[in-house]
């Protein structure tokens, strides 16, 4: 997280999420969770270390205990500097010690824990060599809700990220298409990011004709056409919050199977969003949307999910698709993006952040959502 985000939470603020943390991991049955360098770390403490290496970084959160970090010593001064760091006990080890014994000292010999998704599988065999009686989850197995309600402040921080892309898309669609590679249009858009404040630019898909019936396209030298129907997908993380859009244009004008399709993903997606309510299930948004292409007959040409959360990261739970009865709740945030891939022909794919409200949902994308025609 850049420290401009940091500057938007308090101790205060770092102090209540490692609480939640731990009362959650409480309710799910386990003994406490342990968070590696990543985003749950970031999240919960606004501390990441300057350098990932393998001496052992660990956030140990326990129901009723005060939170520990367990840090190398030569990262402690680091450590000490983050928001959070008042509201947690340093534990530091030097090189030569046992990092795993010094952990252990704070766990449970038989305790079942949560641990992140990204920690390193030598600190996660490390623990259990030292504690075989230990258990593990992944925190996305455990507690998948952890990070999916956003406070105010993170609200505000997605929509500005959601705005600085849609002034990214503002301006993308004058600059000429036609004759240019699908690399030279990426790099504008991810120009155009970071001049609008991203400080990290995730992915920028340029899928023109063909290439647009692959949802995760990689930017190529292909040449853009006139006549090419052209998916763009970007987004990244601004002050530590992430964006993503996709917005579907066309050089010259389409043919009528080409502006019916997009219609048909504009109306999907429209319909995906006024699903969006409290108390729904995630997979009412998927059902909403892909009812529409079904009903079309272009059903097996939706080939992925519905959405995906957003925030410290520009994929996290929850995930709009069958199957997730996870219900809503004021102030979740995803993606609501369906799409219809024709293959070796073309494809349309549109994407707004919606975060559920009190009564409904409220969109953190604004561009346009019709055919947009572009040189």
């Amino acid at each position: 997280m850049t420290g401009a985000a940091s500057a938007s939470f308090t101790a205060d603020d770092y102090k209540a999420r490692m609480e939640r943390a731990a009362r959650q991991a409480a309710d799910a049955g386990l003994a406490g969770l342990l968070v590696a360098p990543g985003p749950d770390l970031v999240w919960l403490t606004g501390y990441t270390p300057t350098a990932v290496t393998e001496r052992l970084t660990l956030l140990v959160l326990a129901p009723g205990r005060d939170p520990v970090l367990v840090v190398p010593t030569l990262e402690a001064p680091d450590a000490e500097r983050a928001l959070g760091a008042c509201a947690l006990t340093l534990r530091d080890w030097t090189d030569g010690k046992d990092p795993y014994a010094a952990t252990a000292a704070l766990l449970d010999a038989d305790g079942r824990f949560g641990i992140s998704d990204n920690a390193w599988a030598m600190h996660l065999l490390g623990l259990q060599r030292t504690l075989p009686g230990t258990s593990y989850a992944s925190l996305t197995e455990a507690l998948p809700m952890l990070r999916a309600v956003k406070d105010a402040a993170e609200l505000e921080l997605l929509a500005a990220a959601g705005a600085a892309a849609d002034a990214a898309f503002e301006e993308i669609r004058n600059v000429a298409f036609a004759g240019r590679r699908e690399s030279d249009v990426a790099a504008d858009l991810a120009g155009l990011l970071r001049r609008f404040g991203h400080s990290q630019v995730d992915f920028t898909i340029v899928a023109s004709g063909p290439n647009g019936a692959n949802p995760h396209h990689e930017v190529g030298d292909r040449v853009i056409e006139r006549g090419d129907m052209v998916v763009l997908d970007f987004g990244g993380l601004r002050d530590g919050y992430g964006s993503d859009t996709s917005r579907t244009v066309h050089v010259g004008e389409p043919t009528d199977e080409e502006r019916r399709v997009h219609d048909l993903v504009r109306e999907a997606q429209e319909a995906g969003f006024r699903a969006v309510r409290p108390g729904a299930a995630c997979q009412e948004v998927d059902r909403a949307a892909r009812a529409v292409i079904e009903d079309a007959g272009y059903g097996e040409y939706f080939i992925h999910r519905t959405g995906h959360g957003i925030g410290v990261t520009t994929h996290e739970p929850p995930y709009m698709i069958e199957g997730e009865e996870q219900p809503l709740v004021p102030g979740m945030c995803f993606s609501v993006e369906p799409g219809v891939y024709l293959p070796g022909r073309f494809g349309v794919r549109i994407e707004d952040i919606v975060t559920v409200t009190g009564d409904g949902g409220r969109r953190l994308n604004n561009t346009a959502r019709e055919m947009v025609i572009v040189d």
